[in-house]
């Protein structure tokens, strides 16, 4: 599952066409947090998944990356200013203000075995989209 997520997060930076030192270095960190390999890792990053779009993104799945990239940054139980930069940049990239990290982040758990009631956040979330 934390390498699925870390795909995601790849594809998630690569959204401006590359992967910046910043974000290779956030995702290193993650990865590594959670077991992953390296190697594994720097592969992700050398041949990112197919690049999203994101004005081809439903609302839908705009939610759902963010909050997967939410939970991801809590995995770990220990949440770091670079991170919640990184979060907040990736939020932008896919049309929301930077505020809806940190609402988001008090709602969502980092044991995925606990959910918060997904409606009522992508409700929130949705308060932050922004308009293009």
């Amino acid at each position: 599952m934390v390498k699925e997520r870390l795909k995601e997060l790849v594809r998630l930076a690569a959204i401006d066409k590359r992967v910046a030192e910043k974000e290779a270095r956030f995702i290193h960190m993650i990865g590594q947090a959670n077991g992953v390999e390296k190697g594994d890792i720097d592969e992700m990053l050398l041949d990112p998944e197919p690049v999203i779009d994101p004005v081809t993104l439903t609302a839908d799945q705009k939610f759902e990356h963010l909050y997967h990239l939410v939970q991801l940054m809590k995995i770990d139980g220990q949440v770091f200013k670079s991170e919640i930069v990184y979060a907040e940049d990736i939020a932008q990239k896919l049309g929301y203000k930077k505020g809806v990290v940190g609402e988001l982040s008090t709602k969502i758990f980092s044991d995925p075995s606990i959910t918060s009631d997904r409606d009522e956040l992508k409700k929130s979330a949705q308060k932050f989209l922004s308009q293009y």
